[in-house]
């Protein structure tokens, strides 16, 4: 079977790195999915979508130098109404753009503190988790600056006698 952009072909993952998955196409070639081609959601670790061994539809994209194959599970699942592409379209969920957040950064997960009273088990209200973050907020900015100063010696410009 020839390989051509813009073809759906049926695939095996035969490995995954931590930039995408080889799947072993139709035909006896090998292709490359993309971490960022793997779902329309954020993938933040690829083994919790594919796993070596599944089978998957792929799209064939539009070859780049060496002529080395592209695929795009998303792609493949848009073209064909695929359930999981509906529902994050329904959903109107949207994948971050530009580059991954480093861990420290990562606000998908919000510290219990925000989330929960600790009395009740209750949800708390925006004011409340708004005035919780804003006070640990200042509080690390606090431990920044005294941090900083305590490694300049002084605290102030210049730091010398003259």
């Amino acid at each position: 079977m020839q390989v051509e952009p813009g073809k759906i072909l049926k695939g095996k993952i035969s490995g995954i790195t931590n930039f995408g998955a080889f799947v072993d196409i139709e035909g006896g070639a090998t292709g490359l999915v993309h971490i960022s081609e793997i779902s329309n959601e954020y993938v933040k670790d690829i083994h919790d979508h594919v796993k070596v061994g599944d089978e998957v539809e792929v799209k064939v994209l539009p070859f780049e130098k060496g002529n080395k194959i592209s695929l795009s599970i998303k792609q493949a699942l848009k073209e064909k109404g695929g359930t999981e592409a509906r529902e994050k379209s329904n959903k109107g969920e949207r994948r971050p753009r530009g580059r991954r957040p480093a861990a420290k950064t990562d606000f998908s997960v919000q510290p219990a503190e925000f989330t929960w009273g600790t009395a009740s088990n209750e949800p708390l209200s925006f004011d409340d988790m708004l005035s919780k973050f804003k006070q640990s907020s200042d509080e690390r900015m606090h431990d920044i600056k005294r941090n900083i100063e305590s490694k300049r010696g002084t605290g102030k410009r210049g730091g010398g006698n003259y």
